[in-house]
């Protein structure tokens, strides 16, 4: 058993895309590819404005260019693949590398989740306590709060190495899906995948779930404390801070709860099409708008890219 085990973990899987949409493979690629592109380029501008900008640094950006970098490894751990996929029809992957990208998928999406939390945070002790605002939040404290987010999402995500690991596969190799991810991979097997699916349940409720817990928890005190503030303009001007932050929150949130109870509980309710599409979807739109809503609605951003801009037309 142990000499077939390997055998079958040895061989190179298939990713097929998008079951049923392969037809229309290239025209999906152009979109996706496009979002790729914008998701590059926005991030890194706005990692570079808030690096070099000395008026950026605050702790509400340096927590805006840890989303930036989570958002550019989110979309690049999986899209150039997927485009290898839709321009080559280059599916082909071995075991180990399969669930090295289910991996870093999975660490990157919790890490990022620990950081819309941190962002919530932020704007709680912004609104709430304004004159201890950078008391609180130090760069020392900020930073531990970063480092906090990555061993917390290694020690979440290793376990789901192990849980593949343990499984038996009997030569399924065709991945109906674009990229790995922990259902897809155990789906494979010719195991029990019970403790797979418990675990992706009880990691996600004391993670995923305990952070949006908390998140509703700070804008619910957030706008306790808005509402007692008399002056309209004051709230105005308090609410507008934290538009931004909600859009990102529900841009993350949505299609990955929508996702993950798919998965798992969806059955033959939710197309696969449908499902493997709206996946596609997910790690690239989020990373593509991030810096356009930030760029929108922050003035602090649009003058520094308004400014750079201006710059660079006046070199050329």
């Amino acid at each position: 058993m142990t000499s077939n085990l390997t055998i079958f973990r040895d061989i190179w899987y298939t990713m097929i895309g998008i079951p049923g949409l392969e037809d229309a493979h290239t025209w999906i690629s152009i979109p996706i590819c496009s979002m790729y592109i914008v998701a590059l380029v926005g991030n890194a501008l706005l990692l570079f404005l808030i690096f070099t900008e000395h008026s950026l640094h605050e702790p509400m950006y340096y927590f805006l260019s840890m989303l930036a970098l989570s958002d550019i490894f989110l979309s690049t751990v999986t899209t150039p693949k997927m485009l290898a996929i839709f321009w080559f029809q280059d599916g082909g992957i071995s075991f180990g590398s399969c669930v090295s990208q289910m991996f870093f998928l999975h660490f990157i999406f919790e890490a990022e989740s620990a950081i819309l939390l941190a962002m919530a945070f932020d704007r709680y002790v912004a609104i709430c306590y304004p004159l201890r605002y950078t008391t609180i939040l130090t760069p020392s404290v900020i930073g531990k709060m970063g480092i906090a987010s990555v061993i917390r999402s290694f020690f979440i995500c290793f376990p789901l190495v192990f849980l593949v690991y343990r499984l038996t596969y009997c030569g399924k190799n065709i991945i109906h899906h674009s990229y790995c991810e922990h259902m897809g991979i155990a789906k494979l097997s010719c195991d029990s995948i019970k403790i797979n699916i418990y675990y992706g349940v009880i990691a996600a409720l004391f993670s995923t779930c305990l952070d949006v817990v908390l998140i509703i928890i700070s804008y619910f005190l957030i706008l306790c404390t808005v509402f007692r503030i008399p002056s309209k303009e004051t709230r105005l001007k308090a609410l507008s801070t934290c538009g931004s932050h909600v859009c990102v929150i529900l841009l993350f949130y949505t299609p990955a709860f929508f996702s993950f109870f798919a998965h798992r509980f969806g059955g033959h309710s939710v197309p696969l099409h449908v499902h493997i599409l709206l996946a596609n979807l997910y790690v690239v739109v989020p990373p593509a708008l991030n810096p356009i809503i930030y760029g929108v609605k922050t003035k602090k951003i649009q003058e520094k890219v308004i400014q750079v801009f201006s710059l660079s037309k006046k070199l050329c």
